[in-house]
């Protein structure tokens, strides 16, 4: 039986998202205006200025050679699609807030980043671009509720060339206001990637590199995934 009980669980919420179309996008669109009304200069500065280096430090060893294609999903301001374009990977970034995506079209102009307006967990537009060897999900996952959990996984999954890999964090601990977030489940995570052909290869539990979080109490999980086949 193809994935087991996880495959079937994740067809069963699919139908279900599909039969409540009203319900299905809300808290979602309430995320997304949260992080347009929190864009103001000093976000935008303070979330740019945060080095990816240290942020990815649990997982940058695994990071393909250059010339990779490479997807960031909820790139924000750019920061991470800018440093990937700097190791020499053709970047797609993609973001669905205009005024985050606007403020990273004008921060970061290099040739081999193209943003893209598009959301979780559909990510409709996405295909058009192919797949790809690297896809990133920083500090995104805990904006999706279970159910839009199981739709994006599926998605993501054939977003990843063969031996590709999904990166991911995994936030714990409470959100900003106006941006929601919802309890996620490492273990879960894991069983529903493994049911889309998704072999974890790594799982690191981290603090927050931001005092901020710190001082709140949040922690994360980082889960790289390789395509199998």
């Amino acid at each position: 039986m193809r994935g087991g009980i996880w495959w079937i669980l994740a067809r069963l919420l699919l139908r279900v998202h599909l039969r409540f179309p009203v319900i299905r996008g809300r808290h979602m669109q309430d995320v997304l205006e949260g992080y347009a009304k929190a864009a103001t200069a000093d976000f935008i500065a303070a979330y740019d200025g945060l080095p990816p280096e240290r942020i990815y430090e649990h997982v940058i060893d695994l990071f393909p050679n250059r010339n990779a294609k490479v997807a960031d999903i909820g790139a924000g301001t750019g920061r991470d699609a800018a440093w990937f374009a700097y190791r020499g990977y053709d970047v797609l970034a993609v973001e669905p807030v205009r005024e985050l995506r606007e403020s990273g079209q004008a921060l970061h102009a290099a040739p081999n980043i193209k943003w893209l307006d598009d959301r979780l967990p559909h990510l409709g537009a996405v295909p058009a671009h192919g797949t790809f060897d690297l896809v990133t999900l920083c500090a995104v996952w805990q904006h999706l509720t279970d159910e839009g959990r199981a739709i994006a996984m599926p998605r993501l999954a054939t977003m990843i060339a063969p031996s590709g890999m999904l990166i991911m964090s995994l936030r714990h601990g409470p959100g900003a206001t106006g941006r929601r977030v919802f309890p996620v489940s490492s273990g879960t995570t894991i069983e529903t990637a493994r049911a889309c052909g998704l072999r974890l290869i790594r799982r690191q539990d981290a603090n927050s590199v931001q005092a901020g979080n710190q001082a709140m109490g949040v922690s994360w999980t980082w889960l790289a995934f390789e395509k199998v086949g």
